[in-house]
């Protein structure tokens, strides 16, 4: 091949390069923000799905309760995020649809 066509074709893979770089960034970006969003739906069609489990994990916070532990406490949230296998931020919400749902006298 001529030298000056294998430099057109660098050029402008360079050219391409430069401006895919950006664009593949932020899609990663934005794919990384959607990620939380399809998690909470998840939680909410689990919690909605699972009603006895809901009622078990309102029987387990009404004893937190009891003791005068409140259902947004660490402790509380620690517990869920072990039993559910969640991070400590997807059991806060996970606790929360499930005291909405199925138990809002829980505090």
């Amino acid at each position: 091949m001529n030298s000056w066509l294998k430099e057109f074709f660098n050029v402008e893979f360079k050219k391409k390069l430069v401006i895919m770089k950006p664009l593949l960034f932020s899609l990663f970006l934005f794919s990384n923000f959607l990620y939380p969003v399809f998690s909470q739906s998840n939680l909410l069609e689990s919690v909605k799905k699972n009603p006895n489990e809901a009622r078990n994990l309102c029987n387990k916070l009404r004893e937190f309760n009891s003791k005068g532990i409140s259902a947004s406490s660490d402790k509380a949230i620690e517990y869920v995020s072990n039993k559910k296998k969640l991070t400590p931020v997807n059991a806060e919400i996970f606790s929360i649809y499930v005291i909405g749902l199925h138990c809002p006298d829980i505090i």
